[in-house]
């Protein structure tokens, strides 16, 4: 007997099948993509416009693609599609960022840092400083002050802090005694300084620094002038003959962007060693980046955290940091 025609119609839903399985094809190549790309980010080529290094400063949001790639697998009735873009890039993003949802803070410590952008627009610079002041930190950098507020910081901070140094856009508040405070030349104008604590666990040489702004347009990530300043900074840090170095301050980049790699190679953030998370800084209001850093060489950090809010609009840090005994030469 003849087998009956199938017609048109049972064609259409074999291409509808087919298609189907096309799509859940792409969502695994793409689940597939994206954990390669959070996992081997630093692999990756160097993108006009410097697009690398703001997908790499974006990469801990990269977790939002998930759920989206599980949605369409799903709307796709793709169910293996499904549990791929939910198993591959969720186990890549944990082997990166993982460790950063573990509290790694320990008791002790044996000096308290704080830094803070306190913006140069600050409408309220002395409600700022008292701010800062709860925290009890033995050594307060700010940077972007300005000719009008830096005045009401060094009075609301005179009585804490008898050790002051301030140039430019930059200034370093210590209870201990400083010496060799210095300029940092990074830019046509002063936003970065160094200057030796005199600590009582032996010396320690704290670089505060602000590198310039960066913007994302028409031709990109526009982080030449930062990328410039650093490479100046760490020409300084690089001869510096202190052996215990804390370089903080506002670097306008986070610790996964490539551009700052001539830092976070001889550094250890203290956030990524003793802190909770991701201690986003910026925008303040709703934190969704780290661009304040506090990077540490010779010394450890106990603890690492991020401050509340002020009138600026990024979050102050903070980290206890432990004085082993200075290294050698």
């Amino acid at each position: 007997m003849a087998r009956p025609d199938p017609g048109p119609g049972a064609a259409d839903d074999a291409a509808r099948r087919r298609w189907w399985r096309r799509r859940g094809t792409v969502v695994t190549g793409c689940s597939v993509l994206l954990a390669v790309g959070v996992a081997g980010h630093g692999l990756l080529p160097h993108l006009p416009g410097r697009m690398t290094s703001l997908a790499e400063t974006l990469l801990p949001w990269s977790a939002l693609i998930v759920p989206v790639l599980v949605a369409v697998a799903l709307l796709r009735r793709a169910a293996v599609a499904a549990v791929a873009a939910l198993l591959v890039p969720t186990v890549a993003w944990l082997s990166v960022f993982g460790g950063l949802l573990v509290d790694k803070s320990s008791p002790g410590g044996d000096l308290t840092v704080v830094s803070h952008n306190v913006n140069q627009a600050n409408p309220d610079p002395a409600g700022t400083a008292r701010s800062l002041l709860a925290a009890g930190a033995d050594v307060l950098a700010l940077e972007e002050l300005s000719p009008d507020t830096a005045p009401a910081y060094e009075r609301a901070l005179a009585d804490t802090y008898p050790y002051h140094f301030q140039q430019g856009t930059v200034g370093l508040w210590s209870v201990h005694p400083l010496r060799d405070a210095r300029a940092v030349p990074i830019m046509p104008w002063t936003r970065a300084m160094r200057a030796t604590v005199d600590a009582p666990g032996g010396r320690l040489a704290v670089y505060v620094a602000h590198l310039p702004s960066v913007r994302v347009g028409p031709s990109g990530f526009t982080a030449r002038a930062r990328d410039e300043a650093l490479d100046l900074l760490v020409a300084e840090v690089r001869a510096e003959p202190v052996r215990r170095v804390v370089v903080m301050g506002d670097l306008n980049g986070s610790t996964d962007d490539r551009a700052l790699r001539p830092l976070t190679d001889r550094f250890v953030s203290a956030q990524t060693e003793a802190g909770a998370g991701f201690g986003f800084t910026w925008p303040a209001r709703l934190p969704a980046v780290r661009i304040d850093q506090i990077l540490l060489g010779g010394v450890r950090a106990a603890s690492a955290w991020t401050l509340p809010a002020t009138a600026s609009d990024h979050l102050p840090v903070a980290a206890r940091i432990i004085l082993a005994p200075e290294p050698g030469p």
